[in-house]
């Protein structure tokens, strides 16, 4: 089976998230469902048919989180240390081409927010940085070609 590498936060975040869902969008909906059988004739009942599809969501969101929570590989970054790019590592980049710097932490497909500044470990960026060191040049094939960069600095929070 395929485990799902995160860091501490992201498996909280998940963690709160299907609580959540759980304990309040499941009972609102189930609630919205009983209302919405009240007002008679299902098959035209627009507001039944919405509340089954938005029941279908949370429910295949539940299963999805309890699924990747199950086989979660969850890591600790504050305990690692190193030069090397790795999952956790905070990994601040320059474009060898325009010299504009850019710093990521690489995380779990489901913390990644580019506006965070988290990167995907599957993402084609952090792929190519991975086991590199500081000083290392690599390069990443973009739609617009082939872009190169050096790092500059790794470090663990």
């Amino acid at each position: 089976m395929q485990k799902f590498p995160m860091t501490v936060g992201g498996h909280a975040a998940l963690e709160t998230e299907l609580k959540h869902l759980k304990s309040v969008e499941r009972p609102e909906i189930i609630n919205a469902i009983s209302v919405a059988r009240d007002h008679g004739d299902l098959s035209e009942n627009a507001e039944y048919h919405a509340a089954k599809e938005k029941q279908g969501f949370i429910e295949g969101r539940i299963q999805e989180l309890e699924s990747k929570l199950a086989l979660a590989q969850v890591i600790d970054t504050t305990t690692m240390s190193g030069d090397t790019v790795k999952f956790g590592a905070t990994v601040t980049i320059v474009n060898e081409d325009t010299d504009e710097e850019s710093t990521y932490q690489i995380v779990g497909e489901d913390e990644a927010s580019v506006k965070l500044g988290k990167i995907s470990i599957t993402s084609p960026i952090a792929r190519a940085m991975i086991s590199k060191e500081v000083g290392d040049n690599f390069e990443v094939n973009a739609p617009g070609g082939a872009k190169g960069y050096e790092i500059l600095a790794v470090k663990f929070a």
